[in-house]
């Protein structure tokens, strides 16, 4: 019986926890938008280069994080990051 709670216990708390870094990722976002924005017209755009990120932006970001994240953990090496990182950045 005493299983049972904690099996619960956990899932709540995974749940919990899933709930804040959504929540966090979302309003972190949101905050960026709003900062570029700002920054957009306080400066003006910029010739040649884009003010708002591009449609997908923040996957690159994750996914870089990610490989980063990787690389640390020693999955990858020097230069396979190197390697997937200009393939995501396309140079």
């Amino acid at each position: 019986m005493r299983r049972k709670g904690l099996v619960r216990s956990a899932v709540r708390t995974a749940g919990r926890t899933a709930l804040i870094a959504g929540t966090a990722t979302s309003v972190a976002r949101r905050v960026e938008d709003r900062h570029n924005r700002k920054v957009a017209q306080r400066d003006g755009p910029v010739q040649g280069v884009a003010v708002q990120a591009a449609p997908g932006a923040h996957d690159v970001v994750g996914q870089l994080q990610q490989l980063a994240e990787l690389k640390a953990s020693g999955a990858l090496t020097d230069k396979e990051f190197s390697t997937a990182k200009a393939r995501l950045l396309g140079t």
